[in-house]
């Protein structure tokens, strides 16, 4: 709990820096990009951006932001998947991942943080990218 009350901390001070205005403006930016273009970016972004700061709250920024750009269809959702998908690549990107990681360590296994990078970076763009091209579809 308090690791979560403390990523809502994180996110309005990213706030008042002026993130939520930045991505509401990427979003706006685009709308006006072909949908393969707009889709890709969009996925791949978010992905980017949850990967290097966690996705609890890049999906908090995420989601608001589309709200306040009113984002609609094949944008918004693929916001979504870059959320969901995005962290896979490596083990800071997700909160879910680093606990997977715990409870394999207690199992005797052990997936350091080169290897988990190694094979997110192989596994998860060509997954991203097919998600993301379903949209369009």
């Amino acid at each position: 709990m308090p690791l979560v009350a403390s990523l809502f901390v994180i996110i309005e001070g990213i706030n008042s820096a002026g993130a939520l205005d930045a991505a509401v403006s990427a979003l706006h930016a685009l709308e006006g990009w072909s949908p393969l273009a707009g889709v890709m970016s969009a996925g791949f972004g978010v992905a980017v951006i949850s990967n290097l700061m966690n996705n609890l709250p890049s999906g908090l920024i995420g989601g608001a932001a589309v709200g306040a750009a009113q984002v609609t269809g094949p944008l918004r959702d693929a916001v979504l998947i870059g959320v969901d998908l995005g962290p896979n690549i490596s083990v800071t990107g997700s909160l879910a991942t680093i606990l997977w990681l715990i409870a394999l360590r207690r199992e005797g296994q052990h997936v350091g943080f080169w290897e988990f990078l190694k094979w997110g970076a192989i596994v998860t763009p060509p997954a991203l990218a097919l998600s993301l091209l379903a949209l369009l579809i």
